[in-house]
């Protein structure tokens, strides 16, 4: 099950998805990786292959290392 601490999955996946942007991935694709990202995770890692369960908290956790990762850069570009 889902536990508070697996919060710490989300600053993981942006780390990621910045590893990606550095590799030359186009911006437009980076949501789509942390989304996925966000699944496996979800799957393997989080509700250990339950796949109904798993998807639902991938899709959290990948939405929201995606809004985090906007945000930050938004921020960033504003100052």
């Amino acid at each position: 099950m889902f536990e508070i601490y697996d919060i710490a999955i989300i600053p993981v996946i942006v780390g990621l998805v910045e590893v990606f942007k550095r590799a030359g991935v186009p911006c437009k694709i980076l949501p789509f990786i942390s989304l996925a990202l966000g699944i496996i995770i979800g799957i393997v890692y989080v509700t250990e292959f339950d796949l109904k369960q798993g998807i639902l908290v991938g899709v959290m956790l990948g939405l929201s290392a995606s809004g985090l990762y906007s945000g930050t850069k938004s921020t960033i570009e504003k100052e």
